[in-house]
């Protein structure tokens, strides 16, 4: 492998508070260890069409505390074609990138690992995901200021659902993983979880209702992982609506609003552990691996595994709800 003497980062996919943080790390850590940086704007997009300019130290000033990404994000349609990604590399030899640090969540390391294989691109990714569905890390970057964004948002639900003794679906962000959704409710003090990986028949919600809200109190609110198999708080709230019209049944989206913010100390902490671990992966000559934090410790782990399958949540933190909820 040739020496590494520059290296290209890139933000891609959905944004995630505490990208920036890591930004500024991979950065600051690569200008450190006498390495050029050049930051590629707009995801692969702006890697195919040459959006590239080189970074120093105080390009990164003051970001860390910052939501969102300062490179910005932007699909790419045309970097899952083999054209698109020839003159992806095209403009990576012209910038002489010699390696890629991308930030983001399993579609961006999909894509970072054919490009690798395809044109022998030493790829260390970097997890970016508020849905922390990434294996081979405790968690991911952007995870907890969304799990602390639902909480707080939730707390204030929680006043108007008491004030008028409402049963509230909230929808959260997760798709498939349902982490937000689980750990969210565990965290406001919800009654109920909806997640993709357990199933929820009629009766059961039923039963919920029978036992949750009806009989105990007078408000109940359930956090539904947007999914669309399950159908999302609109479906279960129709569907209550029907059964139970008697009911104050009340509807709470949150969308978008849990990817903004300022990243909470918790992400900024480790996108910068993982920003400067980045760079002793590169230094190391590793190459086409995640940056991941196992029980506090820096992994390493394969593309390969990381985007293998979505991470499984925890059937515990499950029954803790349910115990901790009547």
């Amino acid at each position: 492998m040739a020496e590494i003497k520059c290296i290209g980062i890139v933000t891609s996919g959905n944004d995630a508070p505490g990208m920036n943080s890591a930004i500024r790390a991979v950065t600051r850590s690569a200008i450190y260890n006498g390495l050029r940086v050049k930051a590629i704007f707009r995801g692969y997009k702006g890697l195919i069409e040459g959006e590239i300019q080189e970074f120093k130290t105080q390009n990164v000033s003051n970001i860390i505390q910052q939501g969102g990404t300062i490179l910005k994000s932007s699909p790419s349609k045309d970097f899952l074609t083999a054209d698109g990604r020839k003159h992806a590399f095209e403009n990576m030899q012209k910038e002489e990138i010699d390696a890629l640090v991308i930030i983001g969540g399993d579609g961006s390391l999909t894509g970072a690992r054919i490009f690798a294989q395809e044109y022998d691109v030493p790829c260390i990714g970097i997890p970016a995901t508020i849905d922390n569905n990434l294996c081979g890390t405790d968690t991911t970057i952007g995870y907890d200021t969304a799990l602390n964004t639902i909480m707080q948002t939730v707390d204030k639900i929680r006043d108007t659902a008491t004030s008028h003794e409402r049963l509230f679906f909230v929808e959260v962000m997760g798709d498939d993983a349902g982490f937000l959704a689980l750990n969210g409710a565990i965290a406001s003090g919800c009654e109920e979880a909806i997640v993709p990986s357990v199933e929820i028949e009629e009766d059961q919600l039923n039963h919920f209702i029978q036992n949750g809200f009806r009989k105990n109190k007078g408000s109940s609110i359930v956090l539904v992982a947007a999914n669309e198999k399950l159908g999302g708080a609109m479906h279960y709230a129709e569907l209550v609506k029907n059964q139970f019209p008697e009911l104050d049944v009340r509807i709470s989206i949150l969308g978008h609003l849990q990817r903004g913010g300022h990243p909470t100390a918790h992400d900024r902490i480790i996108a910068s552990r993982m920003g400067a671990a980045s760079i002793q992966a590169l230094m190391k000559g590793l190459r086409n691996v995640m940056i991941g934090i196992d029980n506090e410790e820096i992994v390493y782990v394969p593309f390969s595994r990381a985007i293998r399958d979505n991470k499984q949540i925890d059937h515990n933190l499950i029954e803790i709800l349910h115990n901790i909820s009547i």
